[in-house]
């Protein structure tokens, strides 16, 4: 009986064992799934997703005390970017602070300095969401 050896399709081994084996191991096996799925262009919604990801970690990062001020450049150089939030609240002064999930931003200018207070959710903004879903 002649058997025909196959390739890896990863590394390019010559597989020995099952006649329907694609790869020499599971680390071949995952490398080549992760290089496919590189070639492909990026949904739209892991898009979406890796920049509230993003911008939830730097804020978290810069925001250690729950209220802090930090120049917008030192920000954006970090990657942050904001055009991407899930939500906002809106305080009684009529500020509107964006939120990406707990961690909120608003953008201020002082003394011709881009900066953003970065604030973290609190209890008492529920009910605030609650009164402008209902206004």
């Amino acid at each position: 009986m002649m058997r025909f050896y196959k390739k890896c399709l990863c590394c390019e081994k010559e597989l020995v064992g099952r006649t329907d084996k694609k790869f020499c191991d599971p680390q071949c096996k995952s490398t080549y799934q992760y290089r496919k799925s590189k070639e492909k262009p990026e949904r739209f919604y892991n898009k979406v997703d890796n920049k509230l990801k993003l911008n939830r970690k730097i804020m978290k990062e810069y925001n250690k005390g729950g209220k802090v001020t930090v120049r917008a450049n030192i920000l954006t150089q970090e990657g942050f970017d904001p055009n991407f939030f899930t939500h906002y609240w809106k305080n009684k002064n009529g500020d509107v602070y964006f939120f990406v999930y707990e961690f909120g931003f608003l953008k201020k200018e002082e003394h011709n300095i881009e900066k953003y207070i970065l604030i973290k959710w609190q209890p008492y903004m529920e009910k605030a969401m609650t009164n402008i879903k209902s206004s």
